[in-house]
Order: structure tokens, then C-alpha cells, then sequence
């Protein structure tokens, strides 16, 4: 492996302003079109049924192509994957943002899906490029841009729509991504740290089959119907698709995903809490816009219009811009099951409050600061956990599947909390105030399971004999007081 250097780190600052552009229009794009979805439909002239498809289809895309462009910048270079991942969301941006017709726009999210592969290949580049003892906090700053990224998403959809129109929903993130692109292009150089060797065009295959049923049938299985026979059928092959990929993946000599990546405690269990708090995160996405939003006649809504609504998430995107950081700074002192679980804590005690009661503006802006600290502390984390547990030759691929189990978490979220809320409605179709509380509830405890994993993490010093084990050497000694205290009670 090539040494990172001072002198590849000279234009560090413009490589991560790069990165960090690139990741942002993504994750606006995944969240930006959600809010703007009836507007769309009716303009379109489709039912609601019918223009799901245009959140869906970007899901799908994005977990299928994930794995395999983070895999492929690992075999032939991460600028090079990235510069080709920007160019087709570039290409895809252009296509929805052109669209006249559904059919067209399903397309173009299709090829924006591309873009998950963002957050693999800008932490391998990160971990490769910029020196050690800044590693852990750049991390920290480009994960949280992802979360950012969705809330300003959300955020911004309202006041776009109204004071322009729907297709400026891709044509204002289309200037962040020609930006990356054309800094990816002139302003980076290769990374060195690769592994050579051929695409598993077998084990993608799976695995792509495998996501679509699963993420498919979540997707959709508010509107077909829980018990309904395609929505059962696809669940059931998606699960046992992912256990066709498990053994195929066992017997290949050059598998898509090492599954003895996925044996690593800090791996599966990071892997864990990005399914736990993607549910977390898109159910706050859709519980607090939507109580918002309801009339104050209700009795328990406030009654604000779309951008009113999207204003109050604001809070959130800065809590999270404030404490992805932060988490950078503990995971280099305390490693990063510390702020991984204090994120946890934060997002538990987020869902809590509204739980308890919702009745007052200040309950629902604390929620959201909590959330948005939480998430910061916690997504940060989880990229830190996965760069410590992996060789750097690897850290595609990990952060891949952290990448698609935080997707799945979130479809699961979407697709939950909606049918929460929509089981328990008014005379006029409206959700009670009972079935937000229930929502809630829902989201905290589903928060708890991510505090047990991230218990589950190792600690300082089983972290540093893992990642010495697997061949990591980059990973932070244990601090000092532990090592200390080690040594005494040897």
C-alpha cells in the first residue's frame, strides 16, 4: 500500500469540499422529491399509487448499485468509480429534471440511484488520502453531510415547489453535483490503495434480486396489502436470496462483499445500528411535517403549510452539521462506540418526548434538535467503526452494506410509520393525535435496539487487537488511561 503523504494532502481541502458537495446533492435528491409527491402526481396526471414509484425506484437503485460501484472503486480506483458515479447522477439529474412524462422521471431517478455509492468511495478516499490523525473527524463531517442532506431535503421541497416548480427539485442539486464532478475530475488524484481483481457478476446478480424483493415489498406494502401473496412472496425470496448471496459469497474465490468482513464485531454490529436509526431518522421525516401540517381545528395540529413545516426540520440539519464533528473528535480519543452511543441515547430521548406529549411548539422543535444531535453523533460513528474494524483495501465494500443497511432501515421506517399513523384515523381521514403518539413510541423503542448494539461494539482495547487482527494499521492505539490500566492488571 502507498503511504499517504503531505504533499497528497495539499489539495485536502478542496478533496473534501468535493466530496462533501457530492454527498449532499444525493442525499437532497433522496429526500427532496418525497414532500413534492402529490404536486408531481397531479401535474403528471398519475395516481398517488402510481408516482411512489418515483421514491421507490430510487431505493432500488441506489441498494443495487451501492455495493457494486463501491466494490469496483476498491478493484479500479476510487476516483475513477467516482468520476463515473457523478457523471450518470449527473446524467440521471438532467433526465428527471427534463421529464414530461412518469415513465421518463422513474428513469432518471433510476440512474440517480448511482450516487449511493458516494459515501463508500468518499470514506475510502478520505482514509487514503488525508492524514491519519485527520481521518476520524473528516469522517465525522462528510457522514453527517448525508443526514444533512436529507433534512435540507426535506427542508427546502416546500419553498422550491411553490416559488418555482417541481423540476427545479433536480436542477438546483444538479449545480453540487457538476461541481463534484468537475472537481473529481481536475482536482483529484488516484487513490493508490486498491484490490485487484474481477467483478462477482454472480453474487451482484443475487444480491440485486434479493433488494429489490425485499426493499419492494416494504415499499409497498402499505398499498398491496401486508397479507397479500406478492407482497409475502417478494419478502420471502428477498430473505432467501440473502442466504443464497451469504453462501455463494462463501464459495467464490473473489466475492462481491467478504463475509468475513461481516464476522467483525465493530462491523455487524455498526451494521445494526445504521438499520436501527435509518428507521429512526425517516420517521421523524414523516411524523413531525405531517402534525404540522394538519389543521389547528384538530385540536393537536399547528395548522402550517408545507415550507412552514420543512422550516421547523431546520433545527435538525444544524444539530447534525454541529455534531458529526464532534463525534470525530471522541472517536479519536474515546473511539467511536462512545459517540455511537450516546447518539442512540440522544435519538431514544428524541422520540420520547413528542411521545409523552406533542401539544406544544417546544416540544416538537426539542425533538428535533435531539434527533439531529443524536443522528450527528451516531452516523458519524458508524463510518469511524467501519474504517477501524476493515483493511483500508476493504473499506468499500463495508461501507457499502452500512450504506445499504441504513437504506433498508429507512424504507422500513417510511413504510412502518406510515401504517401506524393511517391505522388510526378520523371520520375525515385524518390521523388522531393517538395514532402520532403511538408513532412515536414506535420510533423510541425501536431507538433502544440501537443502544444495545452499540454496547455491542468492542471496546478500546478488544478494537485495536481486532483491527490488528484483520490487518488494519491505521486504527488509534487505545488511550492511554486504559492502556495503563491494562498493563497494572496484567
Amino acid at each position: 500500500m502507498t503511504p499517504r503523504t503531505e504533499t497528497r494532502g495539499n489539495s485536502s481541502g478542496l478533496l473534501v469540499l468535493y466530496l462533501a458537495l457530492g454527498g449532499l446533492a444525493f442525499a437532497c435528491l433522496q429526500s427532496l422529491v418525497s414532500p413534492a409527491l402529490s404536486t408531481i402526481g397531479h401535474e403528471l396526471k398519475v395516481s398517488t399509487s402510481d408516482v411512489s414509484w418515483i421514491v421507490t425506484a430510487y431505493l432500488l437503485s441506489a441498494s443495487v448499485l451501492t455495493p457494486i460501484f463501491g466494490r469496483l472503486g476498491d478493484m479500479v480506483g476510487k476516483r475513477r468509480i467516482l468520476i463515473v458515479v457523478l457523471s450518470v447522477l449527473a446524467v440521471g439529474t438532467i433526465v428527471a429534471a427534463l421529464a414530461t412524462n412518469l415513465t421518463v422521471l422513474i428513469l432518471g431517478r433510476v440512474l440517480q440511484g448511482a450516487g449511493g455509492a458516494m459515501m463508500p468511495l468518499s470514506i475510502g478516499m478520505v482514509r487514503d488520502e488525508l492524514p491519519r490523525e485527520r481521518v476520524a473527524t473528516t469522517v465525522g463531517m462528510i457522514s453527517a453531510i448525508f443526514g444533512v442532506g436529507a433534512g435540507i431535503g426535506i427542508v427546502a421541497a416546500g419553498p422550491i415547489v411553490e416559488h418555482l416548480s417541481w423540476h427545479w427539485l433536480f436542477w438546483l442539486p444538479l449545480i453540487l453535483v457538476a461541481i463534484a464532478l468537475i472537481g473529481a475530475i481536475f482536482g483529484m488524484k488516484e487513490s493508490p490503495v486498491r484490490t485487484p481483481g474481477k467483478l462477482d457478476v454472480l453474487g451482484a446478480t443475487i444480491l440485486s434480486v434479493s433488494l429489490v424483493g425485499l426493499l419492494l415489498a416494504i415499499s409497498k406494502g402499505q398499498a398491496w396489502g401486508w397479507g397479500e401473496p406478492k407482497t409475502i412472496g417478494l419478502l420471502a425470496a428477498g430473505a432467501v436470496g440473502l442466504v443464497v448471496f451469504v453462501l455463494v459469497e462463501l464459495r467464490v474465490k473473489e466475492p462481491l462483499i467478504d463475509m468475513k468482513l461481516m464476522r467483525i464485531r465493530g462491523v455487524w454490529a455498526t451494521d445494526l445500528v445504521a438499520l436501527i436509526l435509518g428507521f429512526a431518522m425517516f420517521g421523524t421525516f414523516l411524523l413531525v411535517p405531517t402534525l404540522l401540517q394538519l389543521p389547528e381545528a384538530t385540536g393537536y395540529g399547528f395548522g402550517r403549510s408545507v415550507s412552514q413545516a420543512g422550516l421547523f426540520l431546520l433545527p435538525t440539519v444544524v444539530m447534525m452539521v454541529v455534531f458529526g464533528p464532534i463525534a470525530g473528535l471522541l472517536n479519536r480519543r474515546y473511539g467511536p462506540k462512545v459517540p455511537m452511543f450516546l447518539g442512540s441515547i440522544l435519538v431514544v430521548a428524541a422520540f420520547a418526548i413528542p411521545a409523552l406529549g406533542h401539544g406544544e411548539i417546544w416540544q416538537v422543535l426539542a425533538s428535533g434538535l435531539l434527533t439531529g444531535a443524536g443522528i450527528g453523533f451516531a452516523f458519524a460513528a458508524m463510518s469511524n467503526a467501519i474504517i477501524e474494524s476493515v483493511p483500508p483495501a476493504q473499506t468499500g465494500e463495508a461501507t457499502s452494506v452500512n450504506s445499504i443497511a441504513r437504506t433498508i432501515g429507512s424504507s422500513i421506517g417510511t413504510a412502518v410509520v406510515a401504517a401506524v399513523i393511517t391505522s388510526n384515523t378520523t371520520p375525515q381521514g385524518l390521523p388522531t393525535d393517538a395514532a402520532f403518539t403511538d408513532g412515536f413510541w414506535v420510533c423510541a423503542g425501536v431507538a433502544v435496539l440501537a443502544i444495545v448494539a452499540a454496547l455491542l461494539l468492542p471496546g478500546a482495547r478488544r478494537r485495536h487487537e481486532q483491527a490488528v487482527a484483520v490487518g488494519v494499521t491505521d486504527v488509534p492505539d487505545e488511550p492511554a488511561e486504559i492502556h495503563m490500566l491494562h498493563r497494572s492488571n496484567a
